[in-house]
């Protein structure tokens, strides 16, 4: 039997939280020994559960501060492998997860995977572009399935974004990163990686973490048939918006001067002078933060 922890960060999102925790709870839970660690990351109202969901382990761990995503995540990793967890999956607290993910997550390692990701699908109404897709097409928007670094721009792709799922993303394949939406790790992969680097706080830190593991020898494998829904950026105000530009600005340096090529490292460089006179207010603190090394949470104030 597999001790599987569910690693869950909630900040100021009771609501999804506890939604995320009814879909969990309807989880198939055969042959799996299933544990949920909710991490209160320092919210204004403490997070509090629900009687229905009392009949899983359910571990509920408050931090007296903001620690961010990786911050966060690492309190609830922690607690995991302390107590024996085999494998653990990172879970964004807005998501739906299908009753299938964790079985078919677990069927898709093999002795030299050490991350699987699941397919993604955008969560009705929280597509980028809604105007382009019928009623019928909604939830079946794909949000992530695999990812990759566009190393030349150091940014972030997922595979078949915006796209209506069809039979073009339906096998099992190795993909280059892991989102820190969802994935499942097993537990050698924390042995010989570490944690989460806590120097991001909140973007970036799930690439890092599957370069890091790559280099290690672990492969990512996207396993299409394990499934959930995704109310994209709930919790950070959408896209563009000053934490956004902050974060992003900030930790696309710290990732791309440590693992981009020379050309890319260059390029990152001019774009932060540039950015230091013209950028957004975020952006320009965050190229700030970068050459002071003010990192972990840094100057944004929320």
């Amino acid at each position: 039997m597999s001790k599987v922890f569910i690693s869950l960060l909630t900040f100021n999102d009771n609501e999804s939280t506890l939604e995320c925790l009814e879909s969990i709870r309807k989880l198939d839970r055969k042959d799996i020994e299933l544990n949920v660690v909710v991490i209160d990351n320092a919210s204004v109202e403490p997070f509090v559960s629900r009687e229905s969901l009392k009949e899983f382990k359910l571990k509920i761990i408050r931090s007296n501060q903001n620690l961010g995503f990786s911050g966060g995540h690492n309190i609830g990793i922690k607690y995991s492998l302390q107590n024996g967890a085999d494998y653990i999956v990172i879970l964004n607290n807005d998501t739906q997860v299908d009753k299938d993910l964790i079985t078919n997550m677990l069927k898709a390692f093999k002795s030299d995977v050490g991350i699987v990701v699941p397919k993604i699908y955008f969560a009705k109404g929280f597509e980028y572009h809604k105007e382009r897709y019928s009623e019928k097409d909604k939830g079946k928007i794909i949000w992530y399935a695999g990812g990759e670094i566009d190393w030349k721009n150091i940014l972030g792709k997922h595979t078949g974004v915006d796209e209506v799922d069809s039979n073009k993303y339906s096998k099992t394949s190795e993909t280059e990163i892991a989102t820190g939406c969802c994935m499942m790790i097993k537990k050698e992969v924390f042995e010989n990686v570490g944690l989460l680097d806590d120097r991001y706080f909140l973007y970036y830190e799930d690439a890092d973490f599957s370069i890091r593991s790559k280099i290690k020898g672990f492969k990512i494998q996207f396993e299409p048939a394990a499934k959930l829904w995704h109310k994209n950026a709930a919790a950070t105000g959408g896209s563009g918006s000053e934490l956004q530009d902050y974060y992003i600005t900030r930790n696309r340096l710290i990732f791309g001067i440590k693992y981009g090529p020379f050309y890319s490292k260059l390029a990152l460089l001019k774009e932060s002078i540039r950015l230091l006179y013209e950028g957004r207010k975020w952006q320009k603190i965050g190229v700030r933060d970068y050459y002071l090394r003010i990192l972990g949470k840094g100057s944004y104030k929320r």
